[in-house]
C-alpha cells in the first residue's frame, strides 16, 4: 500500500464517527445521511489523487460534507416546490398548499430561508380577502373541514370549496417568487 492510500485510509478512519455526527445532526433521514456520508469520502478519494494534495483534510471533509447537505436540502425543496403548481391526477390538488418549509435544525441558511418563507406566507395571508383567509386557516390551520364550516358559518360547501381554492392559488404565485428567489 502506498503512502497516499495509507493516509487517506488514516484520514477516513479518524475523521469518520465525527462527520457521520455532524450529517446526521442535520439529515433526518439515517439513508440519506449515509448516502452523503459515502460522496463524501468518495469526492475525498478522487480529490486526493489530484497533484495539488489537500492541506487540511478534516476542514475539507467538513466543507464538502456541508455543502453537500445544502444541495440536498436544496434537491428536497426544489422536488416539493413542483407539488405547488397542482397534480393533474389528483383532484383535490387545486385545494392544498403543499407548502415545504426547511427544517428548524438545518443551519443558519435553511433558518434565514425559514424566516422569509414564514414572513412571505403572513404576508400572503393578510393580501387575501378576508372570506378566503378565514376558510384557509380554519381548514389547513386549524384542522376543520368543510362540512362543520358550512354548518357552523351558513355558507354552501361550494362556495367554502372555491374560496380555499383561490386562496391556494394566490398562496401559490407569491410564494412561488420567494422560492425562486432563494434559490429552491
Amino acid at each position: 500500500m502506498t503512502e497516499r492510500y495509507r493516509d487517506i485510509t488514516a484520514t477516513v478512519v479518524r475523521e469518520r464517527a465525527r462527520l457521520a455526527n455532524f450529517i446526521r445532526r442535520r439529515i433526518r433521514d439515517p439513508g440519506d445521511a449515509e448516502d452523503i456520508l459515502q460522496d463524501v469520502f468518495h469526492e475525498f478519494v478522487q480529490a486526493y489523487r489530484l497533484p495539488a494534495p489537500i492541506e487540511q483534510a478534516s476542514a475539507w471533509l467538513f466543507r464538502v460534507a456541508r455543502n453537500r447537505i445544502i444541495d440536498s436540502f436544496r434537491k428536497k425543496k426544489e422536488q416539493r416546490l413542483s407539488e405547488l403548481s397542482g397534480d393533474e391526477d389528483d383532484p383535490d390538488s387545486e385545494y392544498r398548499l403543499d407548502l415545504a418549509l426547511p427544517a428548524r435544525e438545518g443551519g443558519p441558511e435553511a433558518a434565514y430561508a425559514r424566516a422569509l418563507l414564514l414572513k412571505a406566507l403572513q404576508d400572503a395571508l393578510d393580501e387575501l380577502p378576508p372570506n378566503q383567509r378565514e376558510v384557509f386557516i380554519a381548514h389547513e390551520l386549524e384542522g376543520q373541514s368543510f362540512k362543520d364550516m358550512a354548518v357552523e358559518t351558513g355558507v354552501t360547501l361550494n362556495t367554502l370549496l372555491a374560496r380555499k381554492r383561490y386562496a391556494v392559488l394566490h398562496l401559490r404565485k407569491r410564494l412561488r417568487a420567494i422560492y425562486d428567489e432563494l434559490g429552491f
